[in-house]
Order: structure tokens, then sequence, then C-alpha cells
């Protein structure tokens, strides 16, 4: 079905299965592991911690939670607008066991609109990979994105952190290079058990990265500065914010403490 101008560009492919299960080939790769490693350095996990995983895509950042805490963790709650997720963690729970079914969760819900099913101080700990991003508003009236909704997710945020929780999240650099992490990619996509499958999977990844580019490049999306990143954490009220380059350079990896 041919969709018109107007509707490819409102068109928002992660809430898709074929999106969400081509950016689930992406964990079995090394920028990927360095970026998951770098963000679990910041993250530390502990046992009888209360987690949200924001944009939790398949799972790979709660099962990390999960493990590292051998399975101790009180709750993580993973939070995605793709459907396609709570089947990615049905299968989590079934690897990581009996445990994992009470202590692991999947709500789907696009965070764009705000997280207003979490109250204040729910969690210690909130944790996003490559996700928040794309929290997406647009003003009809001036007919141009805005940088609402990214304002509004950092706030909410730190609505439901208890005091001196930590939010370690991760976000594309600007004008990220998918070319340089696909150049990476390979020799993971080509050891993985389903080669032919994962290759698939990550020629679509580049064709959903254009897209993501070029609606980057109109506002949609924000792909900002690592200044403009720690500028919008301050005003939503962290402090103590760090930040280090991560996922062959395409990504910065920011650690932010609720203030107060």
């Amino acid at each position: 079905m041919t969709m018109s101008a107007a509707a490819r560009n409102f068109a928002n492919w992660w809430s898709h299965d074929a999106c969400a299960k081509a950016f689930w080939s992406q964990q079995e790769c090394e920028p990927y592991q360095q970026l998951l490693a770098d963000t679990m350095d910041w993250a530390s996990p502990k046992p009888n911690e209360k987690w949200l995983d924001l944009g939790c895509g398949g799972g790979a950042v709660t099962r990390e939670i999960f493990k590292r805490t051998d399975g101790k963790v009180a709750k993580i709650v993973g939070l995605d607008c793709a459907a396609a997720n709570a089947t990615a963690y049905r299968k989590l729970q079934d690897e990581l066991g009996d445990p994992s079914r009470e202590r692991i969760s999947f709500i789907c819900h696009d965070f764009s609109g705000g997280l207003a099913q979490f109250a204040d101080a729910e969690f210690d700990n909130v944790v996003s990979g490559l996700s928040i991003t794309y929290a997406e508003s647009f003003d009809a009236a001036a007919g141009a994105w805005t940088t609402s909704a990214y304002e509004r997710v950092l706030r909410e945020v730190r609505r439901i952190l208890r005091p001196n929780g930590r939010f370690v999240f991760s976000v594309n650099v600007p004008d990220p290079s998918w070319g340089r992490i696909a150049l990476r990619s390979w020799p993971g996509l080509l050891r993985s058990g389903s080669p032919l499958r994962s290759l698939k999977r990550a020629w679509r990844m580049l064709k959903y990265g254009r897209w993501l580019k070029r609606e980057a490049r109109a506002g949609r999306f924000h792909y900002l500065p690592a200044v403009e990143v720690k500028r919008h954490l301050t005003a939503a009220g962290f402090g103590s914010v760090q930040h280090r380059l991560s996922y062959c350079d395409q990504a910065y990896v920011f650690q932010a403490i609720k203030a107060g």
C-alpha cells in the first residue's frame, strides 16, 4: 500500500513488529555489547532494587540487571511502544527461570505521552538504551515538531525516581554513522545461530536508520550534542551529570542523579 508523503512523515515505525525485531539482532554485535557493558558499568544494579527499563526493546538491559543481581533484584519493569517486545520478554522469562516471572514484567506504552502509570519515587533507578531520543511531540498550530515530549520524559523520570536515584541512559550522537556501526557488526551477525535472518534484520536496521536520521533533521527526533543533553537534564532537576562515548563513538552514555 502506498502512503502519502504526510503519512510517511508521521508514521512511527518503532511500534511495528518488523522494526522491533530488526533491532533485536544488534544485541549480538560488538558495538552494542560495548554499549551494554558501558551502560551496566554505571548502572551497577544491586539486590532488592526496583528498576524501570525505559524503551526496553527485547530486554537486553533487563537481562543484565537480573543476572548481575543473581536474580535478587526486587523488580524490573520493561516499557516499550512495540507490542512485539512482549514476546521477547516471555522468552526472557523462560530463559531466566521462575523467579524472573515474579520480578520482571513488560508494559506496552509510548513514553512520549508521559509515565502517569507510575507513582512518585516508585523506582530506585531508571535505565534506557538508545530510546529517549525518540520522544516525539508535534505542534499542529505551528506545524512543527517540538522538544516538549523529550523534556516531559526527563521530568517524568525524575518524578518516579527515589531521592538520589540514578538515571543511566544512552543516546545517539548528532548525525550518527550507521554504516560505521554496521561494519563493526558484520562478524557478530555472521557468527550468530541464524546468520541469514540476522543479515536481513541488519539491512532493515539500516533502512530504519535512514528514516530516523531524516526525521531527526526535521526536528522530530533528538540527536543532540552532549552539552545539550546535559542542559535538558539540569533543567529537569538532575545533578551530577556524567557522560562517555560508546557504540563505535556513535552514542553517549549518561549518568544523572535525582537531586534533592
